[in-house]
């Protein structure tokens, strides 16, 4: 069942993924958890490739949603509540959100905060540092290597799909900037990869709608990307 979820998730992200600008030659390695393959990203791919991803990506989940339970919300409530709806007895599920999402704070995720992983990981869920308690949050930095039963994922304005492959930003100050440091770009990209890959039995990913009157999280940084996880098949609710 894992090499099945494995594939899944490398289909989905399979194109965006490649960064432009690379040379086909390029590519990143991530380590799955699941299988222990080594992933290639590759870069520079046409309409066709692009065309080709999609479809795969729709047919591999289509096989493995029955499965491993994957689903989109834009709502960080609804995410919390279907992580505990679907938690059996001391399975363990948790918020994990890229290193670089600066502007979620109004949905009381502050990746700055600092939490101890050890507590995290370890403790029950009568103990607030615990990441049952759904309030400190893990980044890549904490989890990569580690895993949980039920994940929740919540996907920032730094990292946004395009039919050019994935933007990526960082927040300095008061505005996102464009990364254009291809190593960064890459890290990036990476970090969500290790988060989407976290969770044993199933995830929910959560791609907020943004504010239109908050210049820091327009609806345009986040549109693209909910777009794309719900055209290959990530039921929505």
């Amino acid at each position: 069942m894992f090499e099945e979820q494995d594939k899944m998730l490398k289909e989905i992200v399979k194109y965006p993924l490649s960064i432009k600008g690379l040379s086909t030659t390029e590519f990143t390695e991530v380590k799955s958890p699941f299988s222990g393959e080594v992933v290639a990203v590759v870069g520079q791919a046409d309409e066709k490739a692009i065309d080709a991803a999609l479809s795969q990506a729709k047919e591999t989940f289509e096989k493995l949603q029955d499965k491993y339970p994957i689903v989109l919300t834009r709502n960080v409530s609804k995410a919390k509540l279907w992580l505990k709806e679907k938690s059996r007895g001391s399975e363990r599920y948790g918020i994990v959100v890229s290193s670089q999402a600066q502007r979620l704070k109004p949905f009381a995720i502050d990746v700055k905060s600092p939490m101890n992983p050890v507590n995290w990981f370890l403790d029950g869920k009568d103990d607030i540092r615990s990441s049952y308690y759904l309030e400190d949050v893990a980044t890549e930095f904490h989890v990569q290597g580690l895993e949980l039963d039920w994940a929740c994922v919540v996907w920032d304005g730094d990292l946004r799909y395009s039919l050019d492959g994935w933007k990526t930003f960082s927040f300095k100050g008061n505005n996102w900037q464009n990364i254009h440091n291809l190593e960064r770009k890459k890290y990036l990209i990476n970090a969500y990869r290790v988060l989407l890959t976290r969770a044993r039995q199933g995830m929910v990913i959560v791609v907020p709608e943004g504010d239109s009157e908050d210049h820091t999280r327009k609806p345009e940084y986040y549109d693209s990307t909910f777009n794309y996880l719900k055209s290959i098949g990530i039921k929505y609710f």
